[in-house]
């Protein structure tokens, strides 16, 4: 799975209707260029493509001052919101995405129910404890990694992740049990995205 289509799909969604500049400043508002391949090329090909795909509607609203293409807005299907919610629902229970992917599913996880959200990491959990017990079949984290000569270093490695990011997930399960941030159907949600005229202090270099 690519972190890229979440995060178009969720910047989209949260405007409503968006063009691609838009889409553009509110990733590089949340850092996305720095932990994903949210490159402004990785952006208007996605935006393009997902159009194509029917995932998202197109419309021309204005014709190019520059003699270029006319500028283009991008709305939400029916098909790309069944899409965003899977893709969003994907990220936050597979252990073995890259961090792009679940850092995506924790910027859009509000999205949710907080029953469900709650309910997606501990299937997160589950998934990271089978694949732990997997790992430790061939190693004994006890022994130390020499019990395999340097190779040993990888499997510590691989365990250490799966309790640091086991352990990261309970915490966050707790701050939401707890009733942390704003959840779908819970009231007015957290706005993370910047006005057309508000200047965006985390953009990446033009």
């Amino acid at each position: 799975m690519s972190a890229i289509r979440l995060l178009v799909l969720g910047a989209v969604r949260q405007h409503g209707r968006a063009h691609g500049y838009q889409v553009r400043n509110d990733l590089e508002f949340w850092g996305a260029h720095e932990w994903s391949n949210a490159k402004p090329g990785s952006i208007y090909h996605a935006l393009k493509q997902m159009a194509k795909e029917g995932l998202l509607l197109a419309h021309e609203v204005a014709p190019s001052t520059a003699g270029g293409p006319p500028r283009v807005e991008y709305e939400m299907t029916e098909q790309g919101a069944e899409e965003y919610f899977a893709l969003l629902r994907q990220a936050l229970t597979s252990y073995d995405q890259k961090m792009d992917v679940l850092s995506a599913g924790i910027g859009f996880i509000v999205d949710l129910p907080r029953e469900e959200a709650v309910a997606l990491l501990r299937e997160r959990l589950a998934r990271l404890d089978e694949w732990r017990s997997a790992v430790t079949d061939y190693y004994t984290p006890e022994n130390g990694p020499g019990q395999l000569g340097h190779i040993g270093e990888i499997m510590n490695m691989w365990v250490h992740s799966a309790d640091s990011e086991g352990a990261w997930t309970n915490g966050l399960i707790e701050r939401i049990e707890g009733g942390a941030y704003t959840f779908a159907g819970e009231g007015e949600p957290f706005v993370g995205i910047l006005a057309d005229d508000e200047p965006n202090p985390y953009a990446a270099p033009r």
